[in-house]
């Protein structure tokens, strides 16, 4: 008897990286903005290992705190803030994202969409943890680090942003249901 190879319609999507990133999608803020940062960080799985292909999709207020910038947006003219963003995984896990430092909410709404998972994962990215924020309040101490960002010392304007989709590190997710 012979063994025949898994098709894709044997194997658990959607597969994100094939029709969904588009050229620039990783750049919120207009090319040369004095005040850009950048987040880059990598998706690891339950056993520390680069997912190479999933999708994170990050959503945020405008530096003034207003949503004027057109939410949802992936057209990007170089000059105006979207305050939407979508950005593939690369081989390696790592992804890069060119943005603003939010204001209003000091964070980022992000979703992480990636095979082997049954529904998307929300989460969010702080640069900085305020004391008064109710997710944070209600989270133990050890587990609200896995929301921050912290400084890359070895860039400049640059944060660092790890999810860890489970195991001993495991990012926090939102619980929609």
């Amino acid at each position: 008897m012979s063994v025949l190879p898994t098709t894709p319609s044997q194997t658990i999507g959607p597969y994100y990286g094939n029709a969904l990133p588009v050229p620039g999608g990783g750049e919120l803020a207009p090319v040369g903005h004095p005040d850009s940062v950048t987040l880059h960080g990598r998706v690891h799985d339950g056993e520390g290992e680069p997912v190479t292909d999933a999708l994170l999709e990050f959503w945020q207020a405008a530096p003034d705190g207003s949503l004027r910038g057109a939410p949802g947006s992936l057209c990007r003219d170089g000059t105006a803030f979207t305050g939407f963003a979508r950005v593939p995984t690369r081989r390696d896990g790592r992804f890069v994202l060119r943005t603003l430092l939010p204001g209003g909410a000091p964070y980022l709404a992000l979703c992480v969409l990636a095979r082997g998972l049954t529904r998307h994962l929300f989460t969010r990215v702080y640069f900085a943890l305020p004391e008064d924020d109710p997710l944070l309040s209600a989270l133990p101490p050890e587990r609200r680090s896995t929301l921050l960002a912290v400084p890359d010392p070895g860039h400049h304007r640059a944060y660092r942003f790890d999810v860890h989709l489970r195991g001993e590190h495991e990012t926090v997710f939102l619980d929609f249901s």
